[in-house]
């Protein structure tokens, strides 16, 4: 190669090189944030909850909804952890939170990185690569997490209650509350993709089954027969009964749940709203035909963009000593 061709190459190589380092360094995040405070800080994250997944794979689901459920509220601070006290209500006890688990790995995590690096790695950090390292352990993408996030130290149930994303949402609500964080179109077809692992309550499906639009109807919305086997297992009035997101799949990440939703059968009208979208609909048939060709490597792109929705960075917030408790 000449060198009058070799230059414009080289020029690319290194514009494209200052552009990621820019991109790594937005909002104060970094990769490698620890790699002097704590070192070993991704290793101990690692291992630690690897003793929970190889036990349990279910508990990957609900701890991916953890950080998805912290960041929708008040940004990636780790407010979902705090415990409500007498004086407030905190977000982990608002209806939306009351099904989510695995608050014992998240101290788990803490204690153990706490033992190594005392008031070091902040709670929201530890959310963001446990979602990651979760996603993982059940053969999801591998995505590098920018660190560098501090705690918050408000956490209001109400703010969950009107603000989360709801599983009853149609598709212009699901557009606006994503864009009011940030996030695109495209965002919210990738990170929807989540549903592939994890269950649902039947009490969320029911009125999809049974009274629609108050008529004793089913959502026209929803697969026949699907919707008669949903109503095999989530009688009226039940509200113990859990079903699985991914019928057949639902402890392994993969891309099965697209096909389900081009199917008709999304579990929840966010779901099936989906189709109800140009773009939203392109891109669940796009991998639903492809047997999800770019879905890997989209949705590390678009968890890397949700984790750095409103973080606290420099000397904003705090790093908790306890997850559950301001110091």
């Amino acid at each position: 190669m000449t060198v009058q061709k070799l230059f414009p190459v080289l020029f690319l190589q290194l514009a494209l090189a200052f552009l990621l380092a820019g991109l790594t360094n937005a909002g104060g995040l970094q990769l490698g944030f620890y790699r002097r405070a704590c070192p070993d800080a991704e290793l101990i994250v690692h291992q630690t909850l690897y003793r929970y997944i190889s036990r349990d794979r279910t508990l990957a689901a609900p701890l991916l909804r953890m950080h998805f459920h912290d960041c929708f509220i008040r940004g990636c601070d780790g407010s979902v952890l705090l415990s409500s006290t007498k004086k407030n209500q905190a977000e982990k006890d608002a209806i939306p939170n009351q099904t989510l688990r695995g608050f014992n790995v998240i101290d788990a995590v803490k204690s153990a990185l706490e033992k190594k690096c005392p008031g070091v790695v902040s709670c929201s950090d530890i959310l963001a690569l446990v979602a990651r390292d979760a996603v993982l352990m059940i053969g999801g993408p591998h995505w590098d997490v920018p660190t560098g996030r501090r705690d918050g130290r408000v956490s209001i149930a109400n703010e969950a209650l009107f603000n989360l994303p709801s599983p009853f949402a149609n598709i212009t609500v699901l557009k606006q509350q994503f864009s009011a964080t940030g996030l695109s179109v495209k965002d919210l077809a990738v990170l929807s993709g989540g549903h592939t692992i994890g269950i649902g309550h039947c009490t969320l499906i029911s009125n999809r089954l049974y009274n629609f639009t108050g008529k004793g109807d089913t959502d026209p919305s929803l697969d026949p027969r699907y919707a008669a086997q949903l109503k095999k297992k989530c009688k009226p009035g039940n509200s113990n009964t859990v079903v699985e997101m991914d019928p057949g799949s639902f402890k392994s990440f993969d891309e099965d749940y697209y096909t389900i939703v081009a199917k008709r059968r999304g579990l929840f009208q966010s779901d099936s709203a989906l189709l109800d979208d140009a773009e939203t609909r392109d891109y669940v048939r796009f991998q639903s035909r492809t047997q999800g060709s770019t879905f890997a490597q989209d949705f590390g792109e678009s968890m890397v963009k949700m984790g750095y929705i409103g973080v606290l960075t420099g000397k904003q917030g705090e790093i908790r000593k306890r997850c559950a408790f301001v110091n």
